[in-house]
């Protein structure tokens, strides 16, 4: 797999003008790292992954069943491993790939819960991750209307992998937290 380093490399070339995608793509890579931990699995590929698996989405967005293969097209050179370049294939639906191991399905909740997580947070009057209740949350997940482009069913794979949604939540909310200062802009004080 890459390096982290290499991975931040290729964010920054392919991602570097969307700041919104790059700090999705690092709170994927965030909690992809603690799912890694988690189950005994390397930690510094799983984040790898969930910093790349979006690297092609700003020149994909028009063309939705091509977001992903590109990335792939584009990483497969420079030797990522096989299981990882599906995991990214198939964390968009829209390609024909079905999610059928652990690293696939902890891709898709991964990358899903980053929006709710950051969606919880911007409604705080302190804006911070830290603050964010995980029965908050869990609420939120209810209401269709609250973040309405977050995929509900992919953070719900957690399940399929073996870790209860009350346990993935907290994970990502931990996960998140310390890149507080990444993650949220700040408004200057007036």
């Amino acid at each position: 797999m890459l390096t982290l380093e290499r991975a931040h490399q290729l964010l920054q070339q392919h991602l570097g003008a969307n700041e919104a995608l790059r700090k999705h793509s690092l709170a994927t890579g965030a909690i992809m790292k603690a799912l890694a931990a988690k189950f005994g699995e390397p930690v510094a590929d799983w984040e790898a992954l969930g910093i790349l698996h979006d690297l092609d989405f700003e020149l994909t967005r028009d063309t939705p069943a091509r977001h992903a293969l590109e990335t792939v097209a584009w990483l497969r050179p420079e030797g990522v491993p096989e299981p990882y370049l599906e995991a990214i294939r198939a964390h968009n639906e829209a390609t024909g790939a079905v999610r059928q191991d652990r690293l696939s399905h902890a891709l898709a909740a991964a990358e899903s819960i980053t929006g709710l997580v950051m969606a919880c947070t911007m409604v705080l009057p302190d804006r911070q991750i830290a603050s964010v209740k995980a029965s908050s949350l869990r609420k939120r997940m209810k209401e269709k209307a609250f973040a309405r482009n977050v995929s509900r069913e992919a953070i719900m794979e957690c399940e399929t992998i073996g870790i209860p949604l009350d346990e993935f939540i907290v994970l990502s909310l931990a996960a998140m937290a310390p890149l507080q200062d990444v993650l949220i802009t700040r408004a200057a004080a007036a």
